[in-house]
């Protein structure tokens, strides 16, 4: 459908598409198999300006919207949502230096993340601390000059990739929400280091490791945001980085689809191609409808966000959930039009279909967003 896209968005659509189809798709079986980190692909997003897309213009970026995001990472994702995962794991690893980062902090690290030459990573997730992000238990005590960082994340993407990591740590435990404040670590700060690359059952290119801390000191001027603004740095962040998992599902929805329906019109039985079958047909139908729907909500949330980014909560958590749950289903019944055949590795639709869970468990499951949206929606109906 005709999305009446501005010349500059159908710009940032085709260049990432044509990255898309020339350089991911044909590697990604590859990556898939290997588990190696993307490099060379993440370089040529950086070098054709993706990495500035989300910087702002002031810090030299291109000031891209949240819906200019959204659509390159659409086609990204179309190719490989475990290579559009490394890239866009460093937008949510940045988002928190651009929300609550001094002028300092941004003039120094934003340029070089537009550039590409610093990868970022954000480090919240912890053993006991996942969707009850009062779970933390990574503390950074101050001493002197110095903050002092102890502890563990866990399931983090970018780690051992990232050259800056966005972290959440308990500065004042007696204060519940407001004892958390967020902190800057380089990959080189003392004291802090990588665990080894996990092992998963999709997007297995992306880089998934834990992040250990042992008296891992850095500047004192390493903190985002005041002492004890942590929570609402990563509350704020999420809002912004969701819709991008949308995009992802939207992109590996629409990817399935095309594989589905183009294997439909070339598998012959009972003489006919199987598209011609109305089983078949009715299937394709669901999975055109359910990923049409997803992307025009993905699209309406996203100049949502554009036009009221104070209100974001919403918009972002329906859009994830609705997409990254059609993901799942749309690339489920792949595999069931190609039957035998998409249940084997030389089809890529069994890759699509692993790659798709992810989508509903990381940056909020979707359980947590349907409580986000009922605790919006409990807000608008008891005003």
């Amino acid at each position: 459908m005709d999305h009446f896209l501005s010349e500059d968005q159908q710009a940032i659509v085709d260049l990432a598409k044509q990255i898309s189809r020339e350089m991911i798709v044909p590697k990604r079986v590859y990556y898939d198999e290997t588990e190696e980190y993307p490099l060379d692909i993440v370089e040529t997003l950086a070098k054709s300006d993706f990495f500035a897309l989300f910087v702002p213009e002031e810090f030299g970026g291109l000031g891209g919207s949240c819906y200019d995001l959204v659509l390159a990472l659409e086609q990204i994702g179309h190719g490989c949502v475990g290579i559009a995962t490394a890239y866009a794991a460093s937008a949510l690893g940045t988002y928190p230096i651009i929300v609550g980062g001094s002028q300092e902090l941004k003039e120094k690290y934003l340029p070089k993340v537009a550039t590409g030459e610093l990868r970022a990573a954000f480090g919240l997730t912890e053993s006991n601390a996942g969707s009850d992000a009062g779970g933390i238990q990574t503390t950074a005590v101050l001493d002197g000059d110095e903050w002092v960082l102890n502890g563990t994340k866990q399931w983090i993407t970018n780690g051992g990739q990232a050259h800056i990591y966005t972290i959440i740590a308990i500065t004042d435990p007696h204060k519940g929400a407001r004892g958390a404040s967020m902190f800057i670590v380089e990959a080189d700060d003392p004291g802090f280091s990588c665990g080894p690359k996990e092992k998963k059952m999709g997007i297995r290119c992306s880089a998934t490791t834990e992040l250990i801390m042992k008296d891992c000191r850095i500047p004192k001027d390493r903190i985002i945001g005041r002492r004890g603004t942590g929570f609402i740095t990563v509350m704020k962040t999420l809002d912004k980085s969701r819709p991008g998992i949308a995009s992802l599902g939207v992109g590996l929805a629409q990817a399935a689809l095309d594989e589905a329906a183009s294997y439909a019109k070339t598998r012959y039985q009972f003489g006919k191609p199987i598209i011609s079958f109305q089983a078949v047909q009715h299937l394709l139908a669901d999975m055109a409808i359910e990923t049409e729907a997803a992307r025009a909500l993905l699209y309406v949330a996203a100049r949502h966000i554009d036009a009221h980014p104070k209100d974001m909560s919403k918009g972002s958590a329906m859009c994830k959930v609705k997409a990254t749950d059609v993901a799942m289903k749309v690339t489920t019944d792949a595999v069931q039009v190609l039957a035998g055949y998409g249940f084997m590795r030389e089809y890529p639709v069994e890759k699509m279909m692993r790659d798709a869970k992810i989508l509903q468990i990381y940056e909020g499951t979707n359980q947590i967003q349907r409580n986000v949206i009922g605790q919006e929606l409990n807000k608008e109906y008891t005003k």
